[in-house]
């Protein structure tokens, strides 16, 4: 979850000196004794009965007195956190509608390029299969060659031998969540690295008071801190794999959860500017909830379990209602264990992108691909190769056909 109550306990104040949260109505004031520093309080003089007129300090003591005043330095001022300027929110808000347009436009060459591979693969595999027709198999030639591996070399092909029927029998949603753990996993041990914490912190955390305030709304989707963290994303990640997959596709569901991750950390930007809480955040929560939200969009009356309470169950539609109540509770109470803007952002861009996104974005890409076709036939006719006529429409799953 983009949570930042493990990084602030890790992580130095030195480190994060540019995202403090002191506002100028909490600046410390110095008494005028500690701006000239302490000096011994004068004694009262003593005043005899009767008179009713004060003593005042000596000449020479008030003289000494005005001139440390005078050439006193003046304190350094605590640090204080960049005003809440919303101009530094235009280049976020442009990075997140090139970076979805840019990502739903690579997915739709990609699944092109997908189908088209796999046109070729079939033909491929039929000119194969009618060669093998007329060849006879030489098994004693495969067992001679099995005898003249050493025992270390067979444990390694079986070992890839299992590993390849693992991963055969994943679904096409389990390879794709396998892919996005593996780069989280990733990025948790670049985090134990002492030389890249620096550039841990810049890159892979989002605070709309840094100066990179971009690429961290990709990168601080991928990041974690804490093993706890991760683990328990990437489950809910693993759950609902398989559905959002076949209903998505492959290429459709990788852009609309690199897309999740940025349109999630916009909406973090916004609200943390708008409260003044200018902290850093970090996990894929965003994204996580953009997935759970198009499950249970699409499917409301599916069941739904708690992990630790396995006997209590709920449909995808109530349990979705409930995380939307708890995260803007969380968000107008002030709850600072998570980013609840995060979560609403992910929520938020699930239901639309369900109901109206995918009728407006990805069934509208028929024109792009026809581009990508006509240029890739172009270079098929300038270099002499084979054409292939290629998909009308992108062809492939998820998301109605142009």
């Amino acid at each position: 979850m983009a949570c930042w109550g493990y990084l602030n306990k890790w992580t130095k104040v030195k480190f994060i000196a540019h995202t403090s949260v002191l506002s100028p109505s909490k600046r410390i004031v110095l008494h005028p004794q500690q701006r000239c520093a302490f000096r011994k309080v004068q004694r009262k003089p003593e005043t005899r009965k009767g008179v009713q007129e004060e003593a005042g300090p000596p000449p020479g003591e008030m003289a000494e007195a005005r001139l440390s005043q005078k050439h006193a330095p003046e304190p350094p001022l605590p640090p204080q956190m960049p005003p809440r300027n919303p101009r530094r929110l235009i280049k976020p808000l442009m990075f997140t509608i090139g970076f979805t347009g840019c990502s739903f436009g690579t997915a739709a060459i990609l699944q092109y390029e997908s189908v088209k591979s796999r046109l070729e693969s079939l033909l491929e595999e039929g000119e194969s299969e009618k060669k093998e027709m007329f060849q006879t198999h030489d098994t004693a030639h495969w067992h001679k060659w099995w005898d003249q591996l050493t025992d270390f070399q067979r444990q390694v092909i079986m070992f890839m031998s299992m590993v390849d029927d693992m991963w055969q029998g994943m679904s096409e949603g389990q390879r794709v969540a396998t892919g996005i753990i593996a780069v989280n996993a990733a990025v948790l041990c670049c985090w134990r690295i002492p030389s890249l914490q620096r550039s841990m912190l810049k890159y892979f955390t989002s605070n709309p008071a840094s100066k990179t305030r971009c690429l961290p709304m990709l990168l601080s989707s991928f990041s974690h801190y804490s093993i706890v963290h991760m683990v328990v994303n990437m489950y809910v990640l693993w759950t609902f794999s398989t559905t959002i997959v076949s209903i998505l596709g492959r290429e459709q569901f990788l852009a609309f959860y690199a897309s999740a991750g940025v349109i999630s950390t916009m909406m973090s930007y916004i609200c943390k500017t708008a409260s003044g809480r200018l902290h850093p955040s970090l996990g894929a929560s965003g994204a996580i909830m953009t997935v759970l939200a198009a499950v249970c969009t699409k499917i409301p009356e599916a069941k739904l379990a708690i992990v630790l309470l396995p006997m209590f169950s709920l449909t995808a539609g109530s349990a979705l209602k409930a995380l939307v109540a708890i995260d803007t509770a969380g968000l107008v109470l002030g709850w600072r264990l998570f980013d609840h803007a995060a979560h609403l952002g992910g929520a938020l861009f699930g239901v639309w992108y369900i109901e109206y996104g995918q009728e407006l974005i990805w069934k509208s890409r028929e024109p792009l691909v026809k581009f990508w076709h006509e240029l890739r036939r172009g270079m098929s006719d300038s270099s002499g190769g084979p054409r292939y006529g290629g998909p009308k429409d992108g062809g492939g799953k998820g998301g109605g056909q142009a």
